[in-house]
């Protein structure tokens, strides 16, 4: 027996959270009944899966790195009809989704997969994973504002801080910066560098934890290697384990309940 959410992430339906949604808003459906519960276990063997009457059949799983640029939206559904990271991939035949996003105005490195669950370990904030941008800004930062990045920036939506800021050259009167984040809020970087007054004007991802852009040409993929799979999901996992443990000291030494 498997979650329904859990199966569907699998299925390359989309990630865990999405599938949730998908549940709790009806559109699920086991051998012909709409189903909202949750924590609903099911046999894939045995029952018959659909998401809006469509029926769900799991999936090879696919792991892909592409260079997203400027002007693609990193969503699988766009009524204006603007071109989209997914339409990089024509050649995949399963139904891939970006993990995490860069900005309409942001270019560089994508991960795209069926695999909810890396999905979810990737994107979530209590995970950590590195990201590492580039960032072209107006002005001259100096050592106290990038001091005010790693310290913590207050935004409407809570405080965030860069794990790393350095400077590393100078392009007219603007100055390159390479950022390290660990969280994920939307536009994150250019809203805590427009605290300190300097404006981003041209904001590129170059990493995803062992992932690199590396000379992947703009607009295009690349499958993602055996090793730096591997080495996602041991840092997915490892930060798991950090995470299963501090709530054990937490809670005395005792077992999370299930």
């Amino acid at each position: 027996m498997q979650r329904l959410n859990k199966y569907l992430a699998h299925a390359g339906v989309g990630s865990r959270r999405h599938c949730d949604k998908l549940i709790a808003a009806g559109r699920v459906k086991v051998d012909g009944v709409r189903v909202t519960e949750m924590g609903l276990k099911i046999d894939p063997a045995a029952h018959q899966i659909a998401v809006d009457d469509q029926p769900v059949k799991a999936e090879k799983l696919v792991y892909w790195a592409v260079n997203k640029p400027v002007g693609h939206l990193c969503t699988n559904h766009d009524p204006a009809g603007r071109p989209r990271a997914v339409d990089l991939l024509p050649h995949v035949e399963q139904r891939v989704y970006t993990v995490g996003r860069l900005d309409e105005g942001s270019d560089g490195l994508l991960l795209m997969t069926n695999d909810g669950d890396l999905a979810m370990g990737l994107t979530h904030p209590r995970y950590g994973v590195p990201k590492t941008y580039y960032a072209l800004v107006a002005g001259r930062p100096t050592d106290e504002d990038l001091q005010k990045l790693l310290d913590g920036v207050w935004l409407s939506d809570g405080k965030v801080k860069a794990k790393s800021a350095k400077r590393f050259k100078t392009q007219g009167t603007g100055t390159w910066l390479r950022v390290v984040l660990t969280e994920g809020k939307n536009r994150e970087i250019r809203r805590m560098l427009a605290k300190q007054g300097h404006k981003v004007m041209r904001l590129k991802r170059v990493a995803i934890g062992p992932v690199k852009l590396d000379k992947l040409p703009k607009g295009k993929a690349r499958r993602i290697s055996e090793d730096e799979l591997k080495d996602l999901k041991a840092f997915v996992a490892k930060s798991q384990e950090k995470i299963a443990a501090a709530r054990a000291r937490a809670s005395g030494g005792r077992p999370p309940p299930e």
